[in-house]
């Protein structure tokens, strides 16, 4: 997938979720593991609803490798 179109699916609508996504696609993304991109390719193919609550924390991923990229992507903030 190409980085514009990761770039394309962090805009979501929201300054502080697209901020938090962008941050991470921009200063840790390419640093990852491959499984870990997957897991971040992944989450942004959740619906807004979904993600928000995940990023949020009022719901856990049971996805260990997403729930991993949902903790470093909050703690950008």
């Amino acid at each position: 997938m190409s980085d514009g179109r990761l770039q394309w699916q962090c805009r979501r609508g929201m300054r502080e979720l697209d901020e938090l996504l962008a941050g991470y696609l921009q200063s840790s993304y390419e640093k990852t593991t491959e499984p870990e991109k997957a897991a971040f390719r992944a989450l942004l193919e959740l619906p807004d609803p979904e993600m928000i609550a995940y990023i949020l924390g009022n719901l856990l991923h049971d996805d260990p490798d997403i729930a991993d990229v949902i903790e470093k992507v909050r703690s950008r903030t």
